[in-house]
This record gives C-alpha cells, sequence and structure tokens, in this order.
C-alpha cells in the first residue's frame, strides 16, 4: 500500500481564502496592509520565491513593494534600506530574501528590522517570544508545516517527533512549535551519530538538510507521517529514475522540457512504500510558507493598528 500524499495546495487556498477575506473586511476602514520585500543580487531562486511572494500579494489583496537591489550593494546600503521601510507608517511587513550575498552581514541586517515588521519571524525578540511559548510571528515554513498537520487530522500530541536540521529558519522553530504541542522532540543534524537509528524511531519526521533524496527507506519508520521540506534540483536522467522509481516518466518529462526537476530531502519513491503519510516535492510544503508569509502579513498589519 502507497503512503497518502499530503498535498499542500488545499491548505494554502484555505489560508489565503481566510486571509484575503479579512483583510476586505479590514480594508473598509483604513488601507490595505503592505508587505515590502528587499532582494540582493541576482540569484535565480531568490528571484522566483520573490516573485510568487508578490503574486500571492495580489491574491489576498495585500499591497507589496519590491526592492531589487545590485549584488554589489554593501551592508550599510542594506541598513539604510530596512530602516526607512522601518520608519515608514503604509509598511507592516518587511522580509529581506535569503540567502544575502556573502559581502553582507545577514545577522546584523535581520536585527535591524523592526520587530513588529519582521514577518519572516527571524528576528531575535520573535525567537525569543516562539522560545518562550509567546510567539507573535512564527518562521513561516514551520508555521506551515503545523497547519499541515492540523488540516489534516495528524495527531502530534504524544508522538516521537524527529527534525533533521537545526537552521533558525526550519529546524529549530520546528522543534519549538512540536515541543509546545506536547510532541517529544529529537532534533538531528550532521553530527548526530548512527542518525537512521534514531530517524526511524520517529512517528513524524521532518526533513530539512538540502541533501537530494539523502533520507531513503532505511530512515523511515513503517507508517510514520514524513514532512519533506528541501527543494533541490536533479540534472541527470538516471538520478531521476532512482529517485522516483515506477513514477519517473512524468519526472523525465519535465526534465526535458526545463533542463531539471525537483526533488526533496526524502527520496520520494522509498518514502511512498514505507511511509504512512508524504508531503510531495514540489507541491507540499512550499505553498504553505508562502500563504502563512500571507497570514503573518496580515497579524503584522492588524498589531500595529490596535486590532485584536
Amino acid at each position: 500500500m502507497q503512503a497518502q500524499l499530503l498535498s499542500g495546495a488545499a491548505v494554502a487556498t484555505q489560508i489565503k481564502q481566510a486571509v484575503k477575506e479579512e483583510i476586505e473586511r479590514l480594508s473598509v476602514g483604513g488601507p490595505a496592509p503592505c508587505l515590502a520585500a528587499v532582494r540582493v543580487g541576482d540569484d535565480p531562486a531568490s528571484a522566483v520565491y520573490v516573485r510568487n511572494k508578490i503574486q500571492a500579494c495580489a491574491e489576498v489583496g495585500i499591497k507589496s513593494e519590491h526592492h531589487a537591489l545590485p549584488e554589489t550593494t554593501t551592508t550599510a546600503e542594506l541598513l539604510e534600506l530596512v530602516r526607512s521601510l522601518n520608519s515608514r507608517d503604509d509598511v507592516d511587513g518587511i522580509l529581506t530574501q535569503l540567502p544575502l550575498p556573502k559581502a553582507v552581514d545577514e545577522t546584523i541586517v535581520i536585527e535591524e528590522i523592526d520587530p513588529r515588521k519582521d514577518v519572516d519571524g527571524f528576528h531575535p525578540i520573535n525567537v525569543g517570544r516562539l522560545g518562550l511559548g509567546r510567539p507573535q510571528f512564527v518562521p513561516c515554513t514551520p508555521a506551515g508545516i503545523i497547519e499541515l498537520l492540523d488540516y489534516h487530522q495528524i495527531e502530534i500530541r504524544g508522538t516521537n517527533a524527529c527534525v533533521v536540521g537545526r537552521s533558525q529558519i526550519v529546524g529549530r522553530p520546528m522543534a519549538q512549535l512540536l515541543l509546545q504541542r506536547d510532541a517529544t522532540v529529537t532534533i538531528c543534524h550532521s553530527r548526530t551519530s548512527d542518525l537512521a537509528a534514531v530517524t526511524r524511531e520517529a512517528d513524524l519526521l521532518i526533513v530539512a538538510i538540502g541533501r537530494a533524496g539523502m533520507i531513503d527507506r532505511d530512515y523511515i519508520k513503517p507508517g510514520a507521517t514524513v514532512v519533506d521540506v528541501g527543494m533541490n534540483k536533479l540534472t541527470e536522467p538516471e538520478e531521476v529514475r532512482s529517485m522516483f522509481g515506477p513514477a519517473a516518466d512524468k519526472r523525465l518529462e519535465v526534465l526535458a522540457k526545463r533542463g531539471y526537476t525537483l526533488v526533496g530531502d526524502v527520496k520520494p519513491v522509498d518514502a511512498m512504500e514505507v511511509a504512512g503519510r508524504f508531503t510531495p516535492v514540489p507541491g507540499g510544503v512550499g505553498l504553505l510558507t508562502v500563504a502563512m508569509l500571507m497570514k503573518n502579513t496580515l497579524k503584522a498589519a492588524k498589531l500595529r493598528r490596535g486590532i485584536a
């Protein structure tokens, strides 16, 4: 029996529809919420991500600004832009698309964003509030995963949950959210001894490590729920056949058309045979990340206007 696919599309649509309806009510007596997206450099993936976020803003009624800066932008120049956005009363949310060029100090830039406009949830104040169990803005990908699990009525309380990856963007905040929902949580990383032995104990396995198809059947407990956060490109036909098995034909067509196809950090052919439930890549977690950004921007606008 194959694993049930946990598509993010229906969940993301539901979240965005709720945001759209609330913005319509909110905008009757005042301006629509506004999100300022800042991108530095010419990274193609970053350009796509920002474009998707701007498009989602248009769908739900959020006003958006796109500040595209050259690769040569200095930390001081970026800080000047952030400060100007902080001071503007017509801007409710600020996001700086990561990663930034190596010449820019990412930490300083994130800390400069007004915590009340930090819709990515990366500012130390928002990280601290999450750690205390009193979150204001939660990073969008972990928040979206919780929405996905709730939508499909997947039990979190009392489960053995394992998070593979310890980034500030996904791994650490994901572990905090699961802990606050009464899961027993293990965080794994590149230094974990016998990783497969740990992950095989997990009823809920969330993978965010950035290595294409690393998690195969040996890492998955039979019947487990597996959430794949990874987004990696495959460019060789033999890699595609190995990752997707009997389902490779459609992916090979995509490869022939685009020059690549996407895969997560979990080997799909193995997850479909061993897991109980599994998120596809694409079409899974990524859609929810953008939807939760819309929800956070609405929340920022309400908080700044004193609306509960």
